[in-house]
């Protein structure tokens, strides 16, 4: 018997697409994100041996986001760029809220 009331809205999920080089030649998915109620919530494979490969992927991703806010004329590449690592530097010193993790698998 399900605990779902079919009357009661489902919440939905906004989920991303793949990207197509993904679907077609492989991968594997190491970090999604989601926001839920204003808050955070991960997961995330390990996937590098040395961890210092995270800040190349957080420095990409940096510049993935600084090239959509350019491309939608809201900031430059740059300043947009020295925002995120501004934010980045000030939650890495003082984390507003630093979370918990868990290892599910």
């Amino acid at each position: 018997m399900s605990s779902m009331d079919p009357d009661k809205p489902q919440p939905i999920f906004d989920a991303l697409v793949i990207p197509p080089s993904a679907l077609e030649q492989g991968g594997v998915e190491v970090l999604r994100a989601a926001i839920v109620d204003g808050g955070l919530h991960v997961s995330l494979r390990r996937a590098f041996d040395d961890p210092e490969a995270w800040g190349m992927l957080i420095a990409d991703i940096t510049r993935h986001v600084a090239r959509i806010y350019a491309s939608e004329d809201k900031f430059r590449e740059d300043e947009t760029i020295e925002r995120v690592r501004a934010l980045y530097d000030a939650e890495m010193d003082a984390p507003t809220d630093p979370g918990t993790t868990s290892a599910i698998s």
